[in-house]
């Protein structure tokens, strides 16, 4: 209580000292409000002043616009000054081109009035030069009727010697070809005797001018008739067919015959063994790819069992070989017309071994998700038949792993929960065969999974930027942070 009294002292204190304050503070005020005019007399002068302001405001206003309107006025007068001075300098330029214009029209009056008093005389000397004209004219026309009679003469000379230029060219023509016959039957004669020279040489092996002695005949003797030449070449022409043709060359040609066959014998020999032996390379060849496709076949299907088991999440499938039918028989064969049912019932060797060759089977794959039955790859929903073919693709992959691997695309037909396996066989495959994967994609669940990414974004239009993000030092950094 001593205390509070003691607080309350002091607070008693302080208030006391603010009223002694105020109270000082308020004398000072009344006295400088007594010192103050009266209000009204200052309302008043107030009053006045304003009136006194309104007034000198519209004088200042009439002044302005008078003030505006003399600028105007004398802006308007300068620039008619401006107008009048041009106007005046055209004037002044047109009456000097008035005065030039003046001064031209009375030299041309002048020179006018030169013209016509020396044309004045010109038709007494227009007429006399008519007069000569008409002389001359009169001249020209007994000239020209004296060169017209020459013309006509010289003209019917031209037609006569055109005549006679025609008849001369009608007989070089007839000349030229009696000249062109004669010089063809000429070449004929030539080309004949020639003929007849090789002839005799072909059937005689001698001269012309060497018939005679082979005919028995003297150069002075009298020839022999045709017809008895002709009975004589019908008689020796029918010797020499009953002779025969000899053939001179037989031999000859029957020991190159000979030598043909044993070079062809030989070379028959050469290509059957050489076809025994690439049928029996062809065997070998056959029987290796049989067993590395068998070998190929079981490890692509135990990796596709395998896989398709981790992709599903359980589930079974398989690869299988399946086998084309026979081909049919062709028409006109036996077995073709003794029907389909005998050629099933008794197939050649041959193609019962092309049957069971795994070579020419083709791939069947069958599939069956968890809840579902075992059935055909093309049965299956798009999803699910996705997801088979990576499977399919991922086990061939695994039998040669390679070091890089590019998948364009390959979980577009995905859902995300699919595209969430995928990324953990992806993460699975990385790690068991060491195989770097560079996966383009658009899916935002695919990206978030991978290492890095790589992508084109454009800050400004028309300009492309590559950016790259490297998720695992980011995650890193975060697990850091987060420590």
């Amino acid at each position: 209580e001593a205390a509070r009294v003691a607080g309350l002292a002091e607070q008693i204190e302080r208030l006391q000292t603010d009223l002694n304050d105020h109270q000082t503070r308020l004398a000072a005020a009344t006295t400088r409000l007594a010192e103050m005019p009266d209000p009204t007399a200052a309302r008043d002068r107030l009053v006045e002043d304003r009136a006194e302001l309104g007034r000198r405001r519209t004088r200042l206003a009439e002044l302005e616009a008078t003030q505006d309107r003399l600028t105007r006025e004398a802006e308007s007068r300068t620039r008619r000054r401006a107008d009048i001075a041009s106007e005046s300098t055209a004037w002044a330029g047109r009456l000097d081109a008035a005065r030039r214009q003046l001064e031209l029209l009375v030299q041309r009056e002048a020179e006018t009035t030169e013209e016509r008093d020396r044309l004045a005389a010109r038709p007494a000397e227009i007429a006399t030069e008519r007069a000569a004209l008409l002389d001359r004219l009169q001249e020209a026309e007994a000239a020209r009727q004296q060169d017209a009679d020459r013309l006509a003469a010289a003209e019917t000379s031209v037609a006569e010697a055109d005549r006679a230029l025609k008849a001369v060219e009608a007989e070089h023509g007839t000349a030229r070809e009696e000249r062109v016959r004669c010089e063809g039957t000429l070449q004929q004669a030539e080309h004949d005797i020639q003929e007849l020279t090789n002839r005799i040489r072909e059937r005689l092996d001698a001269a012309p001018d060497e018939t005679l002695a082979i005919g028995g005949l003297e150069p002075g003797d009298e020839l022999p008739g045709k017809e008895q030449i002709a009975n004589r070449l019908e008689r020796l022409v029918r010797e020499r067919d009953t002779m025969g043709p000899v053939n001179l060359m037989a031999e000859q040609e029957a020991a190159e015959l000979e030598g043909q066959i044993t070079g062809m014998q030989a070379e028959k020999d050469d290509l059957v063994q050489a076809i025994a032996r690439l049928r029996q390379g062809i065997g070998s060849l056959n029987r290796e790819g049989r067993e590395r496709l068998m070998v190929a076949f079981e490890t692509v299907n135990k990796h596709f069992q395998e896989l398709f088991v981790k992709l599903f999440g359980g589930g079974r499938a398989h690869l299988a070989l399946v086998m084309p039918p026979p081909p049919p028989p062709p028409p006109g064969t036996p077995e073709g017309q003794e029907g389909a049912a005998a050629a099933a019932t008794a197939p050649e060797p041959e193609q019962s071994h092309r049957r069971d060759d795994p070579l020419e089977a083709g791939l069947e794959v069958y599939a069956s998700p968890p809840g579902k039955k075992l059935q055909n790859l093309s049965l299956l929903s798009g999803g699910e038949q996705a997801l088979t073919a990576l499977s399919l693709i991922f086990a061939v992959f695994l039998t040669n792993p390679a070091p890089i691997c590019v998948l364009d695309e390959v979980d577009a037909p995905l859902d995300d929960a699919n595209v969430d396996r995928f990324c953990v066989l992806l993460d699975h495959i990385s790690g068991t065969t060491g195989t770097r994967f560079i996966v383009v994609t658009h899916h935002r669940l695919t990206m978030a999974r991978m290492d890095r990414l790589y992508g084109v974004t454009m800050a400004e239009r028309g300009i492309s930027q590559l950016v790259s993000v490297d998720l695992r030092q980011a995650e890193r950094i975060k697990a850091m942070a987060t420590a």
